[in-house]
């Protein structure tokens, strides 16, 4: 068993020790790692990874994908509105629409494709004037302009919380602001903070360094 696989079947075995009341998705963050570091993975018969820039996504997992139709690619990067296209044809999921021109973009070019993908609204549920997302305020006119007037499938919300070591607080309020909504989905938690995510109902968790190593 290679290394990268060992270390996420410890990770896998420790999100089942939590008893999570829905079912936790490991995103394996494969950004900037080269297809033959994370094979033993693919092989394995994980299928959900994370990258953060539109154009290595395609070029490291276009043939992939093509192999392995399973393979399921989220987008949890910056997007900007120009690479919608180009993210439309690649991902699976995006992760960070935070802005009505994001959406507007990702909804024409799904259209334009006949293809749909699966989003969550990036939440600054900090306030950070440094961080992309929807502020809390307008997450509701937000929400209901996605899903009923262009009609993107909206799954989830996603946050990135402030570095306060308080992550607990942050993932408490974005769980009970998807609850508000009705949402069966959250993204948020990452290496050193997935077991509060999951214990405040994340099902789609973001890890990368504790299974593919540090990054050079």
């Amino acid at each position: 068993m290679s290394i990268v696989v060992e270390r996420y079947t410890k990770i896998k075995s420790n999100i089942a020790s939590l008893k999570p009341i829905k079912p936790v998705n490991i995103i394996a963050v494969s950004k900037t790692f080269p297809i033959e570091h994370i094979h033993p993975l693919i092989e394995y018969g994980h299928i959900h990874y994370g990258e953060n820039k539109v154009q290595e996504a395609l070029a490291k997992w276009s043939e992939q994908k093509k192999i392995n139709p399973n393979l399921k690619l989220h987008m949890i990067g910056k997007l900007q509105s120009n690479k919608a296209k180009d993210a439309v044809k690649i991902f699976d999921y995006v992760h960070s629409l935070d802005s009505q021109r994001l959406a507007d973009a990702l909804a024409k070019h799904q259209k334009s494709l006949n293809k749909e993908i699966e989003h969550f609204i990036q939440v600054n549920i900090g306030n950070e004037i440094q961080k992309s997302g929807i502020p809390v305020s307008e997450l509701d006119p937000f929400y209901n302009y996605c899903v009923n007037e262009i009609n993107l499938k909206i799954i989830g919300l996603m946050v990135i919380p402030p570095n306060d070591n308080n992550s607990a607080k942050y993932f408490k309020s974005l769980n009970e602001l998807n609850n508000s909504l009705a949402l069966e989905n959250l993204s948020m938690g990452m290496s050193s903070d997935y077991v509060d995510a999951i214990n405040h109902g994340a099902t789609f968790v973001r890890i990368g360094s504790s299974i593919f190593g540090a990054r050079s």
